[in-house]
């Protein structure tokens, strides 16, 4: 067994103080959010962790990209029948979090999430490359398949049955809006006295705004 124990670093890149934050997380997100994306370095800052419970009862988180965010939530985009689409669907209660590490910082979302509008799911994938749309059709999104070559000889088929013409919107692939009930930023601090602050959602749409303890 490889012993971690002395994997260590040292947080002091920025702080997070109720000072200097705004009364609702959609702006602090906000402003982190383009903070990482000019100055942290990171390639892909719209990459989240999506975690749910599936149907076997157990939490599964993957990795999704964040396609949109504003004051009624964060969206992003699924096959609706996937073990992902199937378990959303059983249990709306979900978490998000973004860690981006070149700037010490890491967001946690509990919401819940509904399909968007289907005119948000169509506008959305006619934006997508042709390939992508193939292949959202093509996949069925994790169920078994027998080979690499069954999918690339699917692929290859459909191709050529769309070709010159619009591709649609599989009725079975489309987004998802999370409505958040509570957003906690995290800051890296020295010491391990990291910064945390959190955001809950009141019964007056207001938030509640708490420091909690590292």
């Amino acid at each position: 067994m490889k012993d971690l124990s002395d994997y260590r670093k040292t947080y002091d890149k920025s702080e997070l103080l109720e000072t200097s934050i705004p009364g609702d997380p959609i702006n602090l997100f906000n402003r982190w959010f383009h903070e990482v994306e000019d100055f942290g370095g990171t390639e892909e800052v719209n990459a989240m962790t999506v975690a749910t419970i599936g149907l076997d009862g157990f939490p599964k988180s993957r990795v999704v990209l964040l396609k949109k965010f504003n004051e009624e939530g964060f969206v992003f985009y699924t096959n609706y029948n996937s073990e992902k689409g199937k378990a959303i669907t059983a249990n709306p209660h979900i978490c998000l979090s973004f860690f981006w590490h070149s700037m010490e910082r890491q967001v946690i979302i509990k919401g819940i999430a509904q399909k968007t509008a289907e005119i948000i799911s169509d506008n959305y994938f006619a934006s997508r490359p042709d390939g992508s749309k193939l292949g959202a059709i093509v996949s069925n999104q994790s169920e078994v398949v027998p080979s690499r070559e069954y999918l690339e000889a699917n692929l290859k088929q459909l191709e050529s049955d769309f070709e010159g013409i619009v591709i649609p919107r599989p009725e079975h692939w489309g987004g998802f809006l999370v409505t958040p009930l509570e957003v906690e930023f995290w800051q890296g601090r020295p010491n391990r006295l990291h910064d945390r602050i959190r955001y809950q959602a009141q019964s007056d749409f207001s938030w509640k705004i708490d420091r909690l303890s590292p």
